[in-house]
């Protein structure tokens, strides 16, 4: 008999077993594709809690329809740009900053995004509150839409939106306060608006995140061809200089982070409070951050990191800094009790 339990196993989970199945490979009716697509979806933990889709035209929790069509250029071309937040406390924090960056990333790329802001805005909520979770990650992504499997994206009639609100696992220091480790690239760093716009095409980042697993770092980053630092994958790198600056990265080269940004505002408006002089963005290279103080790390899920240790090299005393611990605690205090950024699921 052909076992479809070991069949989807070993070709899904990636199973390294030699054993295959002999019989011809069938062909299936509606019904039984229906149902073992069902087992796929429902055998493993959910991987989220909701999901929106334009094509649906609604909110699904069942994840056997948490899906996009095989034609969606977004699948086969990664032909579409994203955003990813937090709800945090029953709030989305930076949603706007992130809508403004995703409206950017659609523009560069000649993408119409087929909903307006407040309707977005009000699918982004509606999703989160179906998923029935205070705390989260929710990723929004645009796509060119179903239309065939070609390149031109003229033939894609109509974009599409997907909204997914899935878990969101714990900030970095707190699963590794010993600070973190990290590794120069080898992958090049993404040229013109691909580097400056969200798009769905991450082959260079996946690639970097193997890198830094096959190196047994924790993450890799980037320097430009000038020797001047670039970014992770899907993190932003600033340095504390011996002066006690803050110097973020300037944006011409990499993807301008919503957290690094809203951190280093926050960080402006009263840099003492921080253990800083001042704040200051502009380019900064290798020999720089090898003097650094402090070498910090940026994401939305990562929050704000420590790197001790650069090419087996330690930063400054090879210890988490006073600083990025300071930011930290600053941008927690944001992301709970500050107005400007956060935006309540639940009235």
């Amino acid at each position: 008999m052909y076992d479809i339990k070991k069949a989807i196993y070993y070709r899904v989970m990636g199973s390294s077993s030699s054993e295959k199945p002999v019989e011809a490979v069938p062909l299936l009716d509606p019904e039984t594709a229906g149902a073992r697509w069902r087992w796929w979806a429902t055998e493993r933990p959910p991987p989220a809690w909701a999901m929106f889709s334009t094509l649906l035209g609604g909110i699904v929790t069942d994840p056997t329809w948490m899906v996009a069509p095989m034609d969606d250029h977004l699948v086969h071309r990664g032909d579409g740009v994203f955003e990813t937040l937090r709800c945090v406390a029953g709030a989305l924090y930076g949603w706007e900053a992130h809508l403004n960056r995703l409206e950017h990333s659609a523009e560069a790329v000649a993408l119409r995004l087929p909903l307006s802001r407040r309707e977005l805005t009000e699918v982004v909520i509606a999703t989160v509150r179906a998923a029935g979770q205070r705390e989260a990650a929710v990723r929004v992504l645009v796509s060119r839409g179903p239309g065939g499997f070609g390149i031109s994206p003229l033939e894609c009639p109509a974009p599409q939106v997907y909204v997914i609100v899935y878990p969101c696992g714990k900030p970095f220091m707190e699963l590794h306060p010993e600070g973190a480790r990290v590794r120069t690239s080898a992958v090049p760093m993404k040229p013109g608006l691909l580097a400056t716009a969200k798009t769905c095409n991450y082959l260079p980042n996946a690639l970097m995140k193997l890198e830094a697993a096959s190196a047994g770092v924790d993450f890799t980053v980037t320097f430009d061809e000038h020797g001047h630092l670039g970014e992770g994958a899907t993190e932003n790198f600033a340095i504390v200089d011996r002066n006690g600056d803050l110097r973020v990265p300037s944006s011409e080269r990499i993807l301008a982070g919503v957290t690094m940004t809203r951190v280093a505002a926050l960080a402006a408006r009263d840099p003492a409070r921080c253990g800083l002089r001042t704040v200051r963005e502009g380019p900064i290279t290798r020999a720089d951050v090898v003097a650094a103080r402090e070498l910090l790390i940026f994401s939305t899920t990562i929050e704000v990191a420590s790197a001790v240790e650069l090419d087996g090299r330690p930063i400054g005393d090879g210890q988490p800094g006073p600083v990025a611990a300071a930011l930290r605690n600053r941008l927690r205090e944001d992301m709970l009790k500050g107005r400007e950024w956060r935006r309540p699921v639940w009235e």
